[in-house]
């Protein structure tokens, strides 16, 4: 529900940072300095494990080199994620707007356990008497209440482009990650959509 809220409050906010967008590259001549056609983002990733906000912003250096942050959530855990990630963009030749990236960063977030392990790979008959999946229980779950931290480290792969004469990015991107939950490891594939509108 939070997220529905912060995605209404944004989309208030665009037809204002639009015009203030445009004032600006009128006044400054336009283009960042970065290659990119932009140097600050922010807007939605929808993906396969987990969909939320990106806040892509790039350093003054010029170099393309840029910090991306993402807050989401999965579709099958309760719980949240914060991702940092540090990206280099190269523009494609003899494609304007068209930039691949790659990068590495880590994330932390926060999980119920009985949903994070509602998945066939993370059933087991227990650690120490406190098993997620009980065989011969009639309701099949062992319901654990409790919210764990989870920590880990991110790749991230992708190909992004600047609409000519629109303040909107779009782009998509493969980001597997590594995570520990709760004293277990777990290597995971996630690839995604972006639009982002940018200043």
């Amino acid at each position: 529900m939070n997220y529905l809220r912060l995605t209404g409050f944004l989309l208030l906010l665009l037809p204002g940072l639009a015009a203030n967008a445009q004032s600006k590259k009128k006044s400054s001549g336009g283009g960042s300095g970065s290659g990119s056609g932009y140097s600050t983002g922010i807007g939605l990733r929808g993906g396969g494990w987990s969909s939320g906000l990106t806040l892509k912003h790039f350093l003054g250096s010029g170099k393309g080199v840029a910090i991306e942050a993402l807050l989401t959530t999965e579709y099958k855990a309760r719980g949240g994620r914060l991702t940092i990630l540090g990206e280099k963009h190269i523009g494609v030749p003899d494609a304007k707007g068209l930039q691949f990236y790659y990068g590495a960063g880590f994330h932390a977030g926060a999980y119920q356990g009985r949903y994070y392990f509602a998945d066939d790979r993370f059933y087991y008959n227990g650690r120490n008497g406190d098993g997620y999946f009980l065989k011969g229980n009639k309701d099949g779950y062992y319901y654990d209440e409790t919210t764990y931290l989870a920590i880990g480290a991110d790749l991230i792969l992708g190909l992004e482009y600047k609409l000519p004469d629109l303040p909107f990015v779009v782009g998509v991107d493969y980001k597997p990650f590594f995570e520990v939950f709760h004293g277990y490891t777990g290597f995971y594939n996630d690839a995604a959509v972006s639009l982002r509108f940018t200043f």
